[in-house]
């Protein structure tokens, strides 16, 4: 049964985007359909960030005990990103360093509009996907080692 694979890979990328191309591998799908399957995970995530980023917030400050740091060395990096790359920076280091979750929460707080966020998300979801799961199937005994 494909769909219960498929949900796997979707539920594998929606939390780390490389764990799709190595669920997909893993499960013996083509590589075609652990890239669409990847980002489909990837985009499941971003739009439940997007479209409740400030009720989570809310949430978040409801139950906080005490009021973050402003600066730390990781709001420095994230704004340093910001300023020389913009959303599209963000939207290239989403998969690669940051999760689908931790880069949709970035751009939101950087007050992103939706659509352009999900735009962005979208082509890099798509690059990265085709990218990571051509690199995971094509390397030589790399999937054999990932079956084991």
């Amino acid at each position: 049964m494909h769909f219960a694979k498929y949900v796997s890979v979707v539920i594998a990328s929606t939390v780390k985007f490389i764990g799709g191309p190595l669920t997909g591998a893993t499960l013996g799908l083509s590589w075609f359909e652990t890239a669409i399957c990847t980002t489909i995970g990837m985009m499941l995530s971003v739009v439940a960030i997007t479209y409740a980023g400030a009720a989570i917030q809310a949430l978040v400050d409801r139950f906080r005990k005490q009021r973050p740091k402003r600066f730390t060395s990781r709001t420095r990096l994230a704004i340093r990103v910001w300023k020389r790359f913009g959303l599209m920076g963000i939207a290239l280091l989403t998969p690669l360093i940051l999760t689908p979750i931790g880069g949709t929460v970035l751009a939101v707080s950087f007050r992103v509009s939706r659509g352009q966020l999900l735009l962005y998300m979208l082509i890099s979801g798509i690059i990265w996907a085709v990218i990571q799961t051509l690199a995971i199937y094509q390397i030589p005994g790399l999937k054999g080692l990932i079956a084991k």
